[in-house]
């Protein structure tokens, strides 16, 4: 089972939200991450609302303060722009995995030349 959260920053900290971003709610990521683990979940897919489609990288902060939180992979979503910024995610944000679209879609990132990147930073990847 894997856990969807999309978050926004909020003046305090993050607040979940739902129906892609339209309602949000008072609930914290990291809190509503720990008791989707309690209740069985296996995987959490984290989406930063507030980084997606910005391409001024994942937000670290917060995907490192779930994936330190959690026992369960943890994937980043949102913000990714440059090969960097999976380095980054991968080392600063300790994700398990990371999840981008249009830096793909838009050929503006090579697959095989991100997973060299990656490797070449000793960050484990299938080449």
């Amino acid at each position: 089972i894997v856990l969807s959260i999309d978050v926004k920053a909020s003046g305090d900290g993050w607040r979940v939200f739902l129906n892609g971003g339209r309602i949000q709610t008072e609930i914290d990521p990291v809190e509503w991450a720990k008791q989707g683990v309690e209740l069985g979940v296996g995987e959490i897919l984290l989406t930063s609302i507030t980084a997606d489609g910005t391409k001024a990288g994942f937000d670290l902060k917060l995907t490192r303060a779930v994936s330190t939180t959690v026992s369960v992979p943890v994937v980043a979503s949102g913000g990714a722009g440059t090969l960097e910024d999976f380095a980054a995610v991968f080392i600063g944000g300790m994700a398990d995995a990371a999840l981008a679209a249009s830096v793909f879609h838009y050929r503006q990132i090579a697959i095989p030349d991100l997973k060299n990147f990656l490797n070449s930073w000793s960050i484990e990847v299938r080449i």
